[in-house]
């Protein structure tokens, strides 16, 4: 596993009674093998396991999407490709899964609407078109980077006469992975291209070798896999 979470530990346990130590063999981020001390927790028992459960809860939890993460950074290691998360993320941990992520060796993708506009189906629908949508976007949100999602290789032609910062590409077969690919540097544009949705780790390495730059992948907060964890006595 990857270990992920100590900050939500110590806060945890300080909350109960600041007179717990808890002293950690290894910091976040670091690879553990199995059967692994963690950490030594030291304090009134009472406090220690009130504090038990939701303390193993944040760190099963964090260092589960770690660990997932950075399978799916090294299974695209060599490559120029980067692993992104999403924002399908659990209500009230954002913050601590898009952290998580980064200890697993991924990047973060955006942390909500404010920082990046992806533009979907219904948007361009709303707008009328892809290029409207992309106009819109830029006009309503000056200096905010824009993504667009498309579902074909005609709506990424469309997309990429728009000039958006990212196009995401939608459940591409990877031969249409590769045409966008040659497509757009063909242009010489500078917009970076996205694959998502239907991914995992037996197929991402081919995704990665067609030249895309991203890969977003949701299971890494959102089908995440708790790492088994214990306090012992």
């Amino acid at each position: 596993m990857v270990l992920c979470g100590i900050a939500w530990v110590d806060e945890t346990f300080r909350q109960l009674d600041p007179s717990i130590v808890v002293a950690w063999r290894a910091q976040d981020g670091a690879t553990m093998t199995a059967n692994s001390v963690l950490c030594e927790i030291s304090g009134p028992a009472r406090a220690i396991l009130t504090g038990e459960r939701c303390a193993l809860n944040f760190l099963q939890t964090l260092s589960g999407t770690a660990t997932t993460t950075s399978q799916y950074v090294a299974a695209v290691a060599g490559t120029a490709c980067l692993i992104l998360d999403t924002r399908k993320t659990i209500p009230g941990l954002r913050l601590a899964q898009k952290y998580a992520v980064r200890c697993g060796g991924g990047r973060n993708h955006r942390l909500g609407l404010h920082d990046m506009l992806l533009v979907k189906e219904n948007h361009i629908i709303a707008a009328g078109s892809i290029k409207a949508a992309i106009s819109s976007a830029r006009a309503n949100s000056p200096g905010i980077p824009v993504e667009i999602e498309v579902e074909s290789l005609a709506e990424f032609r469309e997309a990429l006469a728009a000039a958006p910062d990212v196009i995401m590409l939608d459940e591409f077969s990877h031969a249409d992975m590769r045409t966008a690919v040659a497509e757009r540097n063909a242009a010489a544009s500078a917009v970076r291209i996205e694959a998502s949705g239907g991914l995992d780790l037996d197929s991402i390495r081919a995704v990665a070798e067609a030249g895309i730059d991203y890969i977003s992948i949701g299971s890494l907060t959102k089908h995440l896999r708790a790492i088994d964890l214990s306090l012992r006595f």
